[in-house]
């Protein structure tokens, strides 16, 4: 007798559908939905990833331009160079010492004001309007109001208020003195730190604002008092929106140049790493050790980017749950 035969399944099994005329349709939909947004990608790219390949390609060289023939290859020595120049490591801390003061003073006064304004009282949507304005003025005329319209040692409103009060207590003047020159880094921070309150007023009233009033009700009826909901409800709320300002106002100050260049020049020890970089490339024309240092900013600037937007996802996914 012969062995039974037995059937093997055919593992290929049927040819898989033909994708069906809905799905197609969904496909190009999808693709007219982005359609409009392709000019814009294109456009971002030509004018933000070009411009960093270029330069990641310049840093490589050794370029001067009053030698333009004598440019070579080098490879990664201009990093060296960046990181060994004293000058460039004198800008680096003067960049952290200036973007950490900056940052924590005006959270702190950005956290007062957005708990002054977080409370009902009248006119309040005329004093917010008034004091967002400083955030709303271009970098470059809000260096040059505090160093003419304040700083000025002759007609400077800081001299011109201690001589009306002088004048006004019965005493000799005071000597009028130079602002700038005394205190360069103070007159830098104080004219940043001006303007970038109102940026950590903003977010801090988005996260009062969005506060859950019910706990804060019951922890009254509790018996709690003011500074212990603040510090056990308040606070503990804050701290995502608290994060977010630290790292955002951090990102932007750290790339800050109108300050420096607007009210110092970059003189008496105020030059950031902007600064020396613009030194670097405008005025010694070292082409390759300049974008060398830019490329090391932008490095770390994505850094910070990056934790921001961490930050900011976590508040969105928060805000959709609490939905």
């Amino acid at each position: 007798m012969s062995a039974p035969t037995t059937v093997r399944p055919d593992r290929t099994g049927p040819p898989a559908p033909a994708p069906s005329s809905r799905a197609k349709w969904r496909r190009a939909r999808a693709w007219a939905t982005r359609a409009p947004l392709l000019p814009a990608l294109v456009f971002l790219i030509a004018v933000t990833q070009l411009p960093f390949v270029a330069t990641l390609v310049i840093s490589l060289f050794d370029w001067n331009a009053l030698y333009p023939d004598e440019r070579r290859f080098t490879g990664l020595s201009n990093y060296t160079s960046v990181a060994t120049d004293p000058q460039l490591r004198d800008s680096v801390g003067t960049t952290a010492v200036l973007t950490a003061s900056t940052v924590l003073v005006s959270l702190l006064l950005g956290l007062g004001l957005a708990l002054l304004l977080d409370r009902a009282f009248i006119g309040r949507g005329l004093v917010r309007t008034m004091l967002i304005a400083p955030f709303l003025l271009v970098p470059v005329a809000a260096a040059l109001l505090w160093k003419h319209a304040l700083y000025n040692p002759e007609y400077g409103l800081f001299n011109g208020g201690l001589s009306w009060t002088a004048d006004l207590v019965g005493i000799d003047r005071p000597p009028q003195p130079d602002w700038i020159s005394s205190m360069p880094l103070i007159a830098v921070e104080a004219a940043l730190v001006w303007q970038w309150t109102p940026f950590m007023m903003l977010i801090l009233l988005a996260g009062l604002q969005s506060r859950p009033l019910e706990m804060v009700e019951a922890a009254r009826l509790d018996g709690a008092g003011t500074w212990q909901i603040f510090r056990y409800l308040t606070l503990p709320h804050l701290r995502r929106y608290l994060e977010l300002g630290v790292l955002l106002g951090s990102i932007y100050i750290v790339q800050n140049f109108d300050a420096v260049f607007t009210i110092t020049s970059g003189g008496l020890g105020t030059a950031n790493l902007p600064y020396t970089i613009y030194q670097t490339f405008y005025q010694a024309h070292e082409y390759g050790q300049a974008s060398a240092a830019g490329v090391l900013v932008v490095i770390g600037s994505i850094v910070l980017a990056t934790f921001a937007l961490r930050v900011v996802s976590s508040l969105f996914r928060q805000e959709v749950s609490r939905a």
